[in-house]
């Protein structure tokens, strides 16, 4: 056995690598500059914290958030990795024992927001120190075409050129297109480097795009008290109405967004993290420092406004690997309240992205098979079988006849009123303004009264996503015609729009995928009472409770049953450490509760 295979089995509890580990950890070993793009949950730490153990010095690791890299330090030290993290809540004499820690070689790895690299007193510290490998978690954030472009990120190259001797530097993401790969590498200062791209599909999620008629009543359909979820939003006040409407039904759910004060949100992340709460609803500030493996579901009651920032968002289901549903909800409004903002503020990259994600929600293609394409991914299935347009009843609908009134009543309105004063003369209202503008007296006032407000404004929001309208306006939004749409109505062309007929409501996702032992039935009722033990130990040691064991690994303890030493290790993700640490708790609740079934050997 390697020297690898043998720190893999020790201290991770794991048989074999994941796809592409074992090539970047060996080029890393080698003293080769890395970038390796792997989708979340492919095992990118590891990637580092392996060569982290093998090399001589000391590796830093540069990443975004706290919260992160707190949960990576306590999961390093439950396994007896020797790892430390420096930030800014540090006290004074904190500080000093850190620094002093590293003198002593007593840390293999060091963790670091991309700011402490700014700072000179850290500089000279680690001037001082042997440093083998400088590992950039998130590596997108250097790039000013990824969708969390972080400025202090673009200080790591002149940091690496402080050190006496330039270490190895290895940069990892899930998120990025070949415009940000390329970025990545020249602003690092990459050298020979060894470029990875394992792809980006995450197979245990279900894709899902739904245009509900109700969001509210489709939302309640889908969460589960029982399951851990996320539901993002896109404004505060979305955030607050859904949080006080599920708690008043009773769920288990938290608020967060940056308007809420620091202390609350520190909170409501933590009791999320240690199961006290299982639905979070939230705007995009609750980032990417969640790395709660066991999330089931995670919702978009809001369009977001690009791909980079929906997958990323949706990825943070199913880390643990078992399978998991990303539903995004979307409608006529969503799209053209989100290009007035953007037309608005003149952002012409924003549109461009917004159009892709609109393209996205659109689309009838297989979604996986969209997504994957938009990243740059070769080789892509023309369908997955795994996404609600490979699964569900998706169909265009012909609209030419309708769709040529509406954009008929524009142009007679002279391309000046917004969605609501269209709709008004559309369906043929009294109202007193469209009277006094003698827009009744147009010849398509009341052309389509027998279409519904929500209707029409479907239609509308329709015909805005597929360019056949556009939003504009400095002070309020107006509808134009496209060229597009000019021609439609000149050229008379078909008009049609997506439909889903049918959809999954409360039933089995259908999954066409090779078993495998997630698959396997497994003991529920053990397995609620090692997540009590494991909730109990995780609240004696102040950690999360994944960092005490994953629930897929206590799916295999109820599955296996082990009842000694030996086999416990054979469980995926028991190390010799956890095996010290919990072996006797995991093993006594499980011995007894065999002899309560009557299942233990004479």
């Amino acid at each position: 056995m390697s020297q690898k295979q043998q720190l893999l089995k020790q201290y991770f509890g794991y048989d074999q690598f994941r796809p592409a580990q074992e090539e970047i950890i060996d080029q890393i070993v080698q003293g080769r500059d890395v970038s390796a793009i792997m989708p979340t949950s492919a095992g990118k730490s590891l990637c580092y914290q392996i060569p982290a153990l093998m090399l001589s010095g000391i590796t830093i690791v540069v990443s975004p958030l706290i919260s992160l890299m707190q949960d990576q330090v306590s999961a390093l030290l439950e396994m007896g990795i020797p790892a430390l993290l420096i930030n800014s809540s540090l006290s004074a004499e904190d500080y000093r024992a850190a620094i002093w820690r590293l003198h002593q070689g007593d840390v293999k790895l060091l963790y670091v927001a991309p700011e402490r690299l700014l700072n000179d007193y850290f500089i000279q510290t680690l001037q001082q120190l042997p440093v083998s490998l400088v590992a950039v978690d998130e590596a997108h954030c250097i790039s000013q075409w990824g969708n969390d472009f972080r400025p202090a990120y673009q200080s790591i190259s002149t940091f690496l050129d402080y050190l006496p001797n330039r270490p190895v530097v290895a940069a990892f993401t899930a998120t990025a297109t070949p415009r940000v790969r390329k970025d990545i590498s020249l602003q690092l200062g990459l050298i020979n480097v060894h470029e990875i791209v394992t792809g980006f599909d995450r197979p245990n999620l279900y894709f899902a795009v739904e245009e509900p008629k109700d969001k509210w009543l489709r939302l309640l359909e889908l969460v589960d008290q029982n399951e851990a979820s996320i539901i993002y939003c896109s404004t505060r006040k979305d955030v607050d109405k859904l949080f006080e409407k599920l708690s008043q039904k009773g769920y288990s759910v938290g608020a967060y967004h940056a308007g809420l004060p620091i202390e609350e949100r520190a909170r409501t992340q933590e009791d999320f993290l240690f199961d006290r709460l299982n639905i979070i609803v939230a705007t995009n500030a609750f980032g990417m420092g969640i790395d709660k493996p066991n999330v089931r579901q995670v919702i978009h009651y809001s369009m977001p406004k690009d791909i980079e920032s929906y997958y990323q968002e949706a990825g943070r289901a199913g880390r643990d690997g078992e399978t998991a549903k990303c539903t995004l909800f979307y409608n006529g409004r969503d799209i053209m309240t989100n290009l007035f903002f953007l037309e608005k503020g003149n952002d012409p990259v924003g549109k461009e992205k917004l159009n892709e994600m609109i393209d996205y929600c659109r689309t009838i293609t297989c979604l996986r098979h969209f997504m994957l394409d938009y990243f740059g991914q070769e080789e892509v299935p023309l369908r997955c079988e795994h996404c609600s347009n490979c699964t569900e009843n998706i169909s265009l609908v012909d609209v030419t006849i309708d769709a040529q009134k509406i954009i008929s009543c524009i142009i007679r309105m002279n391309e000046r009123f917004g969605v609501t004063r269209i709709i008004e003369v559309l369906r043929g209202s009294k109202n007193k303004e469209v009277i006094q503008l003698k827009l009744d007296q147009l010849s398509t006032y009341g052309i389509l009264s027998e279409h519904s407000e929500k209707t029409l404004r479907n239609y509308i929001g329709a015909l805005v996503a597929d360019r056949y309208l556009q939003v504009t306006g400095s002070e309020y939004p107006v509808i134009k015609i496209t060229p597009k749409g000019k021609r439609a109505i000149k050229q008379r062309s078909p008009i049609q729009i997506k439909r889903t007929i049918a959809l999954t409501l409360k039933q089995p996702d259908p999954i066409k995928r090779k078993k495998r032992d997630n698959d396997l039935p497994y003991d529920q009722v053990l397995f609620e009472r090692l997540r009590g033990l494991r909730l109990n130990l995780a609240s004696q040691h102040g950690v999360p409770p994944f960092v005490i064991f994953s629930d897929a690994s206590l799916r295999d303890m109820c599955r296996y049953l082990p009842i000694s030493d030996e086999e416990f290790l054979e469980i995926s993700g028991v190390g010799l450490k956890k095996l010290e640490s919990y072996g006797d708790n995991f093993l006594s609740m499980i011995r007894d509760y065999k002899e309560e079934q009557g299942d233990v050997e004479e």
